[in-house]
Protein backbone atom coordinates (compact mmCIF):
# COMPACT_ATOMS: atom_id res chain seq x y z
CA UNK A 1 0.00 0.00 0.00
CA UNK A 2 1.25 3.46 -0.86
CA UNK A 3 2.64 5.24 2.24
CA UNK A 4 0.97 8.55 1.33
CA UNK A 5 -2.38 7.13 0.23
CA UNK A 6 -5.55 8.95 1.26
CA UNK A 7 -8.25 7.07 3.15
CA UNK A 8 -10.20 6.15 0.04
CA UNK A 9 -7.07 5.42 -2.00
CA UNK A 10 -5.91 3.11 0.79
CA UNK A 11 -9.29 1.39 0.72
CA UNK A 12 -9.06 0.96 -3.03
CA UNK A 13 -5.61 -0.57 -2.73
CA UNK A 14 -6.63 -2.85 0.13
CA UNK A 15 -10.03 -3.94 -1.18
CA UNK A 16 -9.90 -6.86 -3.59
CA UNK A 17 -6.68 -5.65 -5.27
CA UNK A 18 -7.16 -7.92 -8.26
CA UNK A 19 -10.66 -6.56 -8.85
CA UNK A 20 -9.54 -2.93 -8.64
CA UNK A 21 -6.53 -3.57 -10.86
CA UNK A 22 -8.75 -5.29 -13.42
CA UNK A 23 -11.15 -2.35 -13.46
CA UNK A 24 -8.27 0.06 -14.02
CA UNK A 25 -6.97 -2.15 -16.84
CA UNK A 26 -10.39 -2.20 -18.47
CA UNK A 27 -10.67 1.59 -18.51
CA UNK A 28 -7.15 2.04 -19.86
CA UNK A 29 -7.58 -0.57 -22.59
CA UNK A 30 -10.96 0.77 -23.68
CA UNK A 31 -9.52 4.26 -24.00
CA UNK A 32 -6.17 3.38 -25.59
CA UNK A 33 -6.67 0.25 -27.72
CA UNK A 34 -8.85 -0.84 -30.62
CA UNK A 35 -11.25 -3.18 -28.84
CA UNK A 36 -14.06 -3.11 -31.38
CA UNK A 37 -15.48 -6.38 -32.65
CA UNK A 38 -13.77 -7.74 -35.74
CA UNK A 39 -15.67 -9.63 -38.43
CA UNK A 40 -19.10 -8.88 -36.98
CA UNK A 41 -21.05 -5.64 -36.80
CA UNK A 42 -24.18 -4.55 -35.00
CA UNK A 43 -26.24 -4.76 -38.20
CA UNK A 44 -27.47 -1.17 -38.23
CA UNK A 45 -25.48 -0.27 -41.36
CA UNK A 46 -27.51 -2.79 -43.35
CA UNK A 47 -30.72 -0.99 -42.46
CA UNK A 48 -32.04 2.35 -43.64
CA UNK A 49 -35.16 4.39 -43.23
CA UNK A 50 -37.45 5.10 -46.16
CA UNK A 51 -37.61 8.87 -46.25
CA UNK A 52 -41.09 10.36 -45.91
CA UNK A 53 -41.25 13.63 -47.84
CA UNK A 54 -44.65 14.40 -46.32
CA UNK A 55 -44.43 13.32 -42.68
CA UNK A 56 -47.76 14.94 -41.74
CA UNK A 57 -46.36 16.13 -38.42
CA UNK A 58 -44.55 19.29 -37.35
CA UNK A 59 -40.99 18.95 -36.10
CA UNK A 60 -42.04 20.61 -32.86
CA UNK A 61 -44.56 17.82 -32.35
CA UNK A 62 -41.86 15.12 -32.21
CA UNK A 63 -41.73 14.04 -28.57
CA UNK A 64 -38.83 11.78 -27.58
CA UNK A 65 -40.07 11.22 -24.03
CA UNK A 66 -40.86 7.76 -22.77
CA UNK A 67 -41.09 5.82 -19.53
CA UNK A 68 -38.79 3.12 -18.22
CA UNK A 69 -39.50 1.09 -15.11
CA UNK A 70 -42.29 3.54 -14.40
CA UNK A 71 -39.98 6.56 -14.50
CA UNK A 72 -40.04 9.32 -17.13
CA UNK A 73 -37.15 9.80 -19.55
CA UNK A 74 -36.71 12.73 -21.93
CA UNK A 75 -35.35 10.37 -24.60
CA UNK A 76 -35.24 6.55 -24.96
CA UNK A 77 -31.54 6.44 -24.20
CA UNK A 78 -29.55 4.57 -21.55
CA UNK A 79 -25.96 5.39 -20.69
CA UNK A 80 -24.97 1.75 -20.34
CA UNK A 81 -23.15 0.09 -17.47
CA UNK A 82 -19.45 0.81 -17.76
CA UNK A 83 -17.15 1.41 -14.84
CA UNK A 84 -16.52 2.03 -11.14
CA UNK A 85 -14.17 1.17 -8.30
CA UNK A 86 -11.25 3.48 -9.14
CA UNK A 87 -10.59 7.20 -8.86
CA UNK A 88 -10.60 7.56 -12.65
CA UNK A 89 -13.89 5.66 -12.76
CA UNK A 90 -15.35 8.10 -10.24
CA UNK A 91 -14.47 11.05 -12.48
CA UNK A 92 -15.97 9.35 -15.52
CA UNK A 93 -19.10 8.20 -13.69
CA UNK A 94 -19.65 11.69 -12.30
CA UNK A 95 -19.53 13.23 -15.77
CA UNK A 96 -21.88 10.57 -17.13
CA UNK A 97 -24.29 11.03 -14.23
CA UNK A 98 -24.34 14.82 -14.62
CA UNK A 99 -25.07 14.41 -18.33
CA UNK A 100 -27.85 11.93 -17.57
CA UNK A 101 -29.35 14.30 -15.01
CA UNK A 102 -29.21 17.33 -17.31
CA UNK A 103 -30.54 15.48 -20.36
CA UNK A 104 -33.10 13.31 -18.59
CA UNK A 105 -31.58 9.93 -19.46
CA UNK A 106 -31.12 6.63 -17.65
CA UNK A 107 -27.70 5.45 -16.47
CA UNK A 108 -26.16 2.14 -15.46
CA UNK A 109 -23.14 1.75 -13.20
CA UNK A 110 -20.27 -0.65 -13.77
CA UNK A 111 -20.03 -3.92 -11.86
CA UNK A 112 -20.53 -3.13 -8.17
CA UNK A 113 -19.24 -6.38 -6.64
CA UNK A 114 -16.27 -4.59 -5.11
CA UNK A 115 -18.76 -2.58 -3.02
CA UNK A 116 -19.88 -5.75 -1.29
CA UNK A 117 -16.25 -6.52 -0.47
CA UNK A 118 -15.21 -3.00 0.52
CA UNK A 119 -17.95 -0.39 1.11
CA UNK A 120 -15.31 2.36 1.45
CA UNK A 121 -15.12 2.57 -2.35
CA UNK A 122 -18.74 3.77 -2.44
CA UNK A 123 -17.79 7.31 -3.61
CA UNK A 124 -16.61 5.89 -6.95
CA UNK A 125 -20.13 4.54 -7.57
CA UNK A 126 -22.43 6.87 -5.61
CA UNK A 127 -23.89 9.22 -8.20
CA UNK A 128 -27.08 10.31 -6.45
CA UNK A 129 -25.40 13.43 -5.13
CA UNK A 130 -25.03 14.75 -8.70
CA UNK A 131 -27.97 12.93 -10.31
CA UNK A 132 -30.84 12.78 -7.83
CA UNK A 133 -33.59 12.31 -10.41
CA UNK A 134 -32.24 9.86 -12.98
CA UNK A 135 -33.17 6.21 -13.45
CA UNK A 136 -30.07 4.64 -11.94
CA UNK A 137 -29.16 0.98 -12.39
CA UNK A 138 -26.83 -0.98 -10.12
CA UNK A 139 -24.89 -3.81 -11.75
CA UNK A 140 -23.59 -7.19 -10.63
CA UNK A 141 -22.23 -10.24 -12.40
CA UNK A 142 -24.96 -12.88 -12.40
CA UNK A 143 -22.34 -15.55 -11.71
CA UNK A 144 -21.90 -14.04 -8.24
CA UNK A 145 -25.26 -15.59 -7.31
CA UNK A 146 -23.45 -18.93 -7.58
CA UNK A 147 -20.69 -17.61 -5.32
CA UNK A 148 -22.74 -16.80 -2.26
CA UNK A 149 -24.08 -13.33 -3.09
CA UNK A 150 -27.58 -13.35 -1.62
CA UNK A 151 -30.78 -11.41 -2.10
CA UNK A 152 -29.91 -9.53 1.11
CA UNK A 153 -26.55 -8.53 -0.42
CA UNK A 154 -28.36 -7.25 -3.51
CA UNK A 155 -30.81 -5.29 -1.37
CA UNK A 156 -27.87 -3.77 0.50
CA UNK A 157 -26.20 -2.85 -2.78
CA UNK A 158 -29.35 -1.16 -4.09
CA UNK A 159 -29.73 0.70 -0.80
CA UNK A 160 -26.14 1.96 -0.78
CA UNK A 161 -26.48 3.29 -4.32
CA UNK A 162 -30.12 4.38 -4.03
CA UNK A 163 -30.58 2.60 -7.34
CA UNK A 164 -33.89 1.96 -9.06
CA UNK A 165 -33.10 -1.53 -10.37
CA UNK A 166 -30.47 -4.22 -10.37
CA UNK A 167 -28.76 -5.29 -13.58
CA UNK A 168 -27.33 -8.80 -13.67
CA UNK A 169 -24.76 -9.13 -16.43
CA UNK A 170 -24.06 -12.38 -18.25
CA UNK A 171 -20.50 -12.71 -19.54
CA UNK A 172 -19.49 -16.38 -19.82
CA UNK A 173 -17.02 -15.80 -22.65
CA UNK A 174 -15.31 -12.94 -20.86
CA UNK A 175 -15.03 -14.95 -17.66
CA UNK A 176 -13.63 -17.91 -19.61
CA UNK A 177 -10.92 -15.72 -21.11
CA UNK A 178 -9.93 -13.90 -17.92
CA UNK A 179 -7.06 -15.49 -15.99
CA UNK A 180 -9.04 -14.69 -12.83
CA UNK A 181 -12.42 -15.44 -14.41
CA UNK A 182 -15.28 -17.30 -12.76
CA UNK A 183 -17.00 -19.81 -15.05
CA UNK A 184 -19.46 -21.37 -12.58
CA UNK A 185 -22.60 -20.68 -14.61
CA UNK A 186 -24.37 -23.99 -13.87
CA UNK A 187 -27.96 -23.83 -12.52
CA UNK A 188 -27.89 -20.02 -12.56
CA UNK A 189 -31.36 -19.41 -14.01
CA UNK A 190 -33.16 -20.74 -10.90
CA UNK A 191 -31.03 -18.45 -8.73
CA UNK A 192 -32.01 -15.50 -10.92
CA UNK A 193 -35.66 -16.51 -10.51
CA UNK A 194 -35.23 -16.70 -6.71
CA UNK A 195 -33.64 -13.25 -6.66
CA UNK A 196 -36.45 -11.77 -8.76
CA UNK A 197 -38.97 -13.16 -6.28
CA UNK A 198 -37.05 -11.84 -3.27
CA UNK A 199 -36.31 -8.30 -4.48
CA UNK A 200 -38.89 -5.54 -4.48
CA UNK A 201 -36.90 -3.65 -7.10
CA UNK A 202 -36.85 -4.67 -10.77
CA UNK A 203 -34.18 -7.03 -12.08
CA UNK A 204 -32.73 -6.51 -15.56
CA UNK A 205 -30.49 -9.02 -17.29
CA UNK A 206 -27.94 -7.99 -19.91
CA UNK A 207 -25.07 -9.48 -21.86
CA UNK A 208 -21.83 -7.55 -22.21
CA UNK A 209 -21.58 -7.58 -25.99
CA UNK A 210 -22.27 -11.04 -27.42
CA UNK A 211 -26.04 -10.94 -27.41
CA UNK A 212 -28.93 -12.78 -25.76
CA UNK A 213 -30.81 -15.21 -27.97
CA UNK A 214 -34.60 -15.07 -28.26
CA UNK A 215 -35.15 -18.35 -26.43
CA UNK A 216 -33.13 -17.14 -23.46
CA UNK A 217 -35.03 -13.84 -23.43
CA UNK A 218 -38.23 -15.86 -23.02
CA UNK A 219 -36.68 -17.97 -20.25
CA UNK A 220 -35.47 -14.90 -18.38
CA UNK A 221 -38.85 -13.22 -18.55
CA UNK A 222 -40.48 -16.43 -17.31
CA UNK A 223 -38.03 -16.35 -14.39
CA UNK A 224 -39.38 -12.96 -13.36
CA UNK A 225 -36.90 -10.59 -14.98
CA UNK A 226 -38.43 -7.17 -15.64
CA UNK A 227 -36.38 -6.23 -18.70
CA UNK A 228 -33.68 -7.67 -20.93
CA UNK A 229 -30.80 -5.82 -22.57
CA UNK A 230 -29.81 -7.98 -25.54
CA UNK A 231 -26.38 -6.26 -25.62
CA UNK A 232 -25.39 -7.71 -28.96
CA UNK A 233 -22.18 -7.96 -30.93
CA UNK A 234 -20.78 -5.16 -33.02
CA UNK A 235 -19.52 -2.67 -30.47
CA UNK A 236 -16.86 -3.22 -27.83
CA UNK A 237 -15.61 -6.80 -27.83
CA UNK A 238 -14.64 -7.88 -24.34
CA UNK A 239 -12.63 -10.74 -25.78
CA UNK A 240 -10.51 -8.05 -27.42
CA UNK A 241 -10.31 -6.14 -24.13
CA UNK A 242 -9.18 -9.26 -22.30
CA UNK A 243 -6.71 -10.07 -25.10
CA UNK A 244 -4.86 -6.85 -24.29
CA UNK A 245 -4.49 -7.97 -20.65
CA UNK A 246 -2.84 -11.29 -21.44
CA UNK A 247 0.81 -12.21 -21.03
CA UNK A 248 0.44 -15.59 -22.72
CA UNK A 249 0.79 -15.78 -26.50
CA UNK A 250 -1.39 -18.89 -26.59
CA UNK A 251 -4.20 -17.28 -24.58
CA UNK A 252 -3.90 -14.13 -26.68
CA UNK A 253 -4.44 -16.16 -29.85
CA UNK A 254 -7.43 -17.88 -28.28
CA UNK A 255 -8.98 -14.52 -27.37
CA UNK A 256 -8.37 -13.15 -30.87
CA UNK A 257 -10.38 -16.04 -32.30
CA UNK A 258 -13.51 -14.65 -30.65
CA UNK A 259 -13.29 -11.09 -31.98
CA UNK A 260 -16.16 -11.90 -34.37
CA UNK A 261 -18.25 -13.89 -31.90
CA UNK A 262 -21.83 -13.11 -30.98
CA UNK A 263 -25.31 -12.20 -32.16
CA UNK A 264 -25.43 -8.82 -33.96
CA UNK A 265 -27.47 -6.32 -31.97
CA UNK A 266 -30.01 -5.64 -34.72
CA UNK A 267 -30.63 -9.37 -35.12
CA UNK A 268 -30.87 -9.95 -31.37
CA UNK A 269 -33.43 -7.23 -30.71
CA UNK A 270 -35.58 -8.10 -33.72
CA UNK A 271 -35.71 -11.78 -32.75
CA UNK A 272 -36.30 -10.96 -29.09
CA UNK A 273 -39.25 -8.72 -29.94
CA UNK A 274 -40.76 -11.40 -32.16
CA UNK A 275 -40.43 -13.97 -29.38
CA UNK A 276 -41.59 -11.66 -26.56
CA UNK A 277 -44.03 -9.07 -27.95
CA UNK A 278 -44.80 -7.51 -24.56
CA UNK A 279 -41.29 -7.51 -23.09
CA UNK A 280 -39.33 -4.44 -22.06
CA UNK A 281 -36.24 -4.64 -24.28
CA UNK A 282 -33.04 -2.63 -24.38
CA UNK A 283 -30.76 -2.70 -27.42
CA UNK A 284 -27.09 -2.04 -26.79
CA UNK A 285 -23.89 -3.05 -28.52
CA UNK A 286 -22.56 -1.01 -31.42
CA UNK A 287 -25.08 1.81 -30.97
CA UNK A 288 -22.98 4.78 -32.07
CA UNK A 289 -25.42 7.44 -33.28
CA UNK A 290 -28.92 8.76 -32.92
CA UNK A 291 -29.76 7.05 -36.19
CA UNK A 292 -28.67 3.73 -34.68
CA UNK A 293 -30.92 4.49 -31.70
CA UNK A 294 -33.81 5.12 -34.09
CA UNK A 295 -33.15 1.85 -35.94
CA UNK A 296 -32.97 -0.10 -32.68
CA UNK A 297 -36.33 1.27 -31.57
CA UNK A 298 -37.86 0.65 -34.99
CA UNK A 299 -36.74 -2.98 -34.68
CA UNK A 300 -38.54 -3.33 -31.36
CA UNK A 301 -36.39 -1.93 -28.55
CA UNK A 302 -37.89 0.27 -25.86
CA UNK A 303 -34.53 1.90 -25.12
CA UNK A 304 -31.12 1.95 -26.73
CA UNK A 305 -27.98 1.74 -24.62
CA UNK A 306 -24.69 3.43 -25.46
CA UNK A 307 -21.41 2.67 -23.71
CA UNK A 308 -18.05 2.91 -25.53
CA UNK A 309 -18.60 6.16 -27.46
CA UNK A 310 -19.76 7.98 -24.31
CA UNK A 311 -16.98 6.50 -22.19
CA UNK A 312 -14.42 7.95 -24.58
CA UNK A 313 -16.01 11.40 -24.73
CA UNK A 314 -16.50 11.43 -20.95
CA UNK A 315 -12.77 10.79 -20.56
CA UNK A 316 -12.12 13.90 -22.68
CA UNK A 317 -14.37 16.18 -20.63
CA UNK A 318 -17.90 17.06 -19.65
CA UNK A 319 -18.53 19.43 -22.57
CA UNK A 320 -17.42 16.84 -25.12
CA UNK A 321 -19.78 14.39 -23.46
CA UNK A 322 -22.72 16.80 -23.50
CA UNK A 323 -22.09 17.54 -27.18
CA UNK A 324 -22.05 13.81 -28.01
CA UNK A 325 -25.33 13.25 -26.19
CA UNK A 326 -26.94 16.29 -27.80
CA UNK A 327 -25.88 15.18 -31.29
CA UNK A 328 -27.29 11.71 -30.68
CA UNK A 329 -30.61 13.03 -29.38
CA UNK A 330 -30.99 15.49 -32.26
CA UNK A 331 -30.21 12.79 -34.83
CA UNK A 332 -32.92 10.65 -33.28
CA UNK A 333 -35.42 13.52 -33.33
CA UNK A 334 -34.79 14.26 -37.02
CA UNK A 335 -35.00 10.56 -37.95
CA UNK A 336 -38.39 10.39 -36.28
CA UNK A 337 -39.58 13.54 -38.06
CA UNK A 338 -38.46 12.26 -41.45
CA UNK A 339 -40.36 9.00 -41.10
CA UNK A 340 -43.45 10.65 -39.63
CA UNK A 341 -43.13 9.16 -36.15
CA UNK A 342 -44.14 11.64 -33.45
CA UNK A 343 -43.17 9.36 -30.54
CA UNK A 344 -40.94 6.37 -29.77
CA UNK A 345 -44.10 4.24 -29.66
CA UNK A 346 -44.93 5.32 -33.21
CA UNK A 347 -41.36 4.63 -34.33
CA UNK A 348 -41.33 1.10 -32.92
CA UNK A 349 -42.37 -1.31 -35.62
CA UNK A 350 -42.55 1.35 -38.33
CA UNK A 351 -42.82 0.04 -41.87
CA UNK A 352 -40.30 2.68 -42.95
CA UNK A 353 -37.27 0.62 -42.07
CA UNK A 354 -35.81 -1.59 -44.75
CA UNK A 355 -32.79 -3.78 -45.32
CA UNK A 356 -30.42 -2.30 -47.88
CA UNK A 357 -29.92 -5.63 -49.65
CA UNK A 358 -33.68 -5.96 -50.08
CA UNK A 359 -33.83 -2.44 -51.48
CA UNK A 360 -31.24 -3.26 -54.15
CA UNK A 361 -28.86 -0.55 -53.00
Amino acid sequence: MSPNATGREAALEAAAPATVSRKADHIRINLEEDVSAKGVDAGFDRLRFVHCALPEIDLQDVDLSTTFLGHPLRAPLLISCMTGGTDQAQRINTRLAVAAQQRGLAMGLGSCRVLLEEPDVLPTFDMRKVAPDIVLLANLGAVQLNRGVSAEDCKRLLGMLRADALVLHLNPLQEALQPEGDTCFAALLPRIADLCAALEEPVIVKEVGWGISADLVVDLLSAGVTAVDVAGAGGTSWSEVERHRMNSAVRERVAASFAGWGIPTAVAVERARAAAPDATLIASGGVRSGMDVAKAIALGADLAGVAGPLLRTAAVGEHALWDSVDVMVEELRLCMFCVGAASPAALRGTSRLERIAEAGA
